[in-house]
């Protein structure tokens, strides 16, 4: 098969000829950089000292090359927008060395001159005249965002102002879409998982809107969390809106990429904690459930695209209501949390629905267990998910830093060792 032909057969929940693979088509099923750079070097694909480029800033994940990419039979490539999550684009590349000493590439918009105390300070559009919006503490790995939450007035609050960073998709944006899915076409066999923003409704990573100079409405985690409960129409009105312009932004889409995807991201939004859902079944169905439903069933009954959600956690409570809303692959599949255990996963749910990650602990066993344990639980949920179909190889979200070099290894070379057979 051709690495699309197993990824479709795969999500129609039809053994394919191996386990597919994804590594970096998403913004959660990547690698950070630091851990990109040992895998290149354990793999001999690099000199010591190569830069790897940072494509994603906020979680500074770095790029899976065309060349690692067939070196460890990666079978989906992702398209991206234009902009990075803090609203500037991967473009004049230039050197930089993260906290742990790691040499990348990163784009020229990228802050690299450290505060007074020491950390990185990442600006909306790379514009240093506005306020910051996201901060790497000195030493660490990522940003966070930092919250920019005007003044509250309840009298005068405007659905509009949390819709600042939604609107109707441009031409050169479509056009972007475009030539990549075409160059993709061109180069490999690769499935293509598309990733065109504004489909997520309350995604908490995206509330705060760190590609805006000065956002307005609600933009402070908590509060955001506390208004779907004490300002629930209000919510209820921006999601509302925002569907609409997802509505016309897919069929802008669909009439620019016809069926040359094959999976669309349609959500971040993470509803479960290690213990359980943060949200309860009824609650879901009442706030979410409807524009999931909605968007779902405009792509369902108008292209060949398969959705794809991303919820962290413990979420085997409201897995029957994302299936129900028309969800076709659950990701990342988070075994260690509560309930979650694999074979009751496809036990329960596998003939309806593909799961897209689970493949290792990235919480315990990859950072903190030998090989050998890397190497035993890749090949045991390999067999448990890869049954019959229906599943896509990733770990548990993106690779982290200060991953043991030689866990990397073991994580291929187990998805190597087993993948073919654990299909069957």
């Amino acid at each position: 098969m051709t690495s699309r032909d197993r990824v479709r057969q795969a999500i129609d929940r039809k053994p394919p000829d191996r386990v597919p693979l994804d590594l970096g088509a998403s913004p959660v099923t990547g690698m950070q950089v630091s851990s990109v750079y040992l895998l290149r070097q354990s793999l001999g694909l690099d000199e010591p000292g190569t830069p790897v480029k940072v494509i994603e800033p906020y979680q500074v994940l770095g790029e899976i090359a065309p060349d690692l990419v067939e070196a460890l039979g990666v079978d989906v490539i992702g398209v991206w927008p234009s902009a990075t999550m803090f609203g500037y684009k991967n473009e004049g590349w230039k050197p930089w060395t993260t906290f742990d000493g790691t040499p990348v590439l990163v784009p020229e918009a990228f802050n690299t001159e450290p505060d007074e105390k020491g950390d990185i300070l990442m600006y909306p559009e790379g514009d240093r005249s506005a306020p910051p919006s996201g901060r790497m503490p000195e030493g660490g790995f990522y940003f966070d965002a930092i919250v920019r939450q005007p003044p509250i007035d309840d009298e005068n609050l405007n659905v509009e102002d949390n819709l600042q960073e939604f609107g109707p998709v441009s031409r050169e944006e479509l056009n972007y879409f475009r030539a990549e899915v075409d160059r993709i076409r061109a180069e490999t066999d690769k499935a293509i998982l598309a990733n065109f923003g504004g489909t997520a409704f309350g995604d908490i990573a995206l509330v705060p809107a760190i590609n805006l100079k000065h956002p307005r409405g609600i933009r402070d985690v908590e509060e955001w969390y506390v208004s779907t409960l004490t300002r629930k129409e209000y919510v209820r009105e921006v999601f509302e809106r925002q569907c609409e312009i997802a509505l016309a932004n897919l069929a802008a889409f669909h009439d620019t990429l016809g069926e040359d995807i094959d999976v669309v991201y349609m959500t971040g939004t993470d509803f479960g904690q290690q213990n359980g859902p943060f949200i309860s079944p009824q609650a879901y169905r009442d706030l979410y459930q409807p524009f999931h439903n909605t968007l779902n069933e405009w792509i369902h009954e108008n292209t060949m695209w398969k959705t794809f959600i991303h919820s962290c956690g413990s979420v085997v409570a409201l897995l029957d209501d994302f299936i129900d809303a028309g969800f076709d692959i659950l990701n990342p599949v988070q075994c260690s949390a509560a309930g979650m255990d694999p074979k009751g996963l496809k036990d329960r749910f596998g003939d309806r629905i593909t799961f897209w990650g689970g493949g290792v602990d990235t919480q315990h066993t990859l950072p903190f267990g030998t090989p050998e344990e890397v190497r035993q639980e890749v090949g045991e949920r390999l067999r448990i998910f890869g049954a019959g179909g229906g599943y896509v190889f990733n770990p548990i979200h993106n690779v982290q830093a200060r991953t043991p070099q030689e866990n990397l290894v073991a994580l291929y070379d187990a998805v190597a060792e087993f993948r073919d057979e654990a299909s069957v």
